[in-house]
């Protein structure tokens, strides 16, 4: 059973959390999307120009995207041990020496 899920702008999250209102939890349409949010976040962050209230909105949601990322990689992860029969083991060390040389 598939959820919707909804995603916000950095930008459209600030300026709900500059009007007050609460700020929704991170959902994205994909790790991929949900990553680039993240990086963007640190980006701005890193360049020091954000007044302190929206600082803390970014942290807040940075930190919400990285749990985000980190589930989805940790099932990425089972499903992987799942499909290698309970061993995860590099993909190189999974061909054979013929494999690698082809």
């Amino acid at each position: 059973m598939s959820k919707a899920l909804t995603y916000l702008t950095f930008s459209q999250l600030t300026k709900t959390a500059n009007m007050g209102k609460a700020i929704p939890p991170a959902t994205a349409v994909s790790f991929e999307a949900a990553l680039a949010e993240l990086e963007a976040i640190v980006r701005e962050m890193e360049a020091g120009q954000m007044p302190l209230e929206q600082s803390l909105a970014a942290y807040e949601r940075g930190a919400t995207l990285l749990k985000y990322c980190q589930e989805a990689l940790g099932a990425a992860e089972q499903k992987l041990q799942i499909l290698e029969g309970g061993k995860l083991s590099d993909f190189a060390g999974s061909l054979t020496s013929k494999e690698r040389d082809a």
